[in-house]
């Protein structure tokens, strides 16, 4: 990363601890709530709920890195953001594409898909990751859409990740 991106991106960032970290975490709070869901309400509804409710914080934190991006977020700004993501060798990804409209890359090695599986609770991390990331670019940016056809968590080879910049979706006032 260029020295003027890299320093952009920590102003933005700053006092934030690695995605990875904070996953962790959480999936060791959320585990015994979900466990006590799936016996009262059943598998089908406490996964219902943890979707709706991790959809809803992706959002919410989404919105909040925005407040935190000095002079308004764009596509370029969203991407400086994927160093929280890949810190302590969280995601190998291969960048295919980055420019002002597009961000591609492919994830060849997910730790938040073997962190969930060694925590027991591979079957549920796509709630507890994947399913942020098309709802974190929304709240961070209503004009960053994600495409995205496979995962790692799921059993691809790869993720692919295909961020797009639509200028003509209104943004959120910054």
């Amino acid at each position: 990363m260029k020295e003027d991106k890299a320093v952009a991106s920590r102003a933005a960032i700053e006092g934030e601890i690695g995605i990875l970290a904070r996953r962790k975490i959480e999936a060791g709070i959320i585990a015994p709530i979900y466990e006590v869901m799936c016996e009262k309400l059943g598998e089908e509804f406490a996964q219902s709920i943890l979707d709706t409710a991790i959809r809803r914080a992706a959002i919410a934190t989404g919105k909040a890195f925005a407040a935190k991006t000095p002079g308004g977020t764009t596509l370029r700004t969203f991407e400086e953001l994927q160093e929280l993501w890949t810190q302590d060798d969280a995601l190998t990804i291969e960048v295919i594409k980055a420019t002002d409209e597009e961000f591609h890359y492919n994830v060849k090695r997910c730790r938040y898909a073997e962190t969930y599986r060694e925590m027991g609770l591979g079957h549920i991390g796509h709630l507890l990751s994947c399913n942020r990331d098309g709802v974190f670019c929304t709240g961070y940016d209503p004009r960053i859409e994600l495409e995205r056809t496979q995962t790692l968590m799921q059993g691809a080879k790869h993720c692919d990740f295909k961020y797009r910049f639509d200028d003509k979706t209104p943004s959120d006032s910054k």
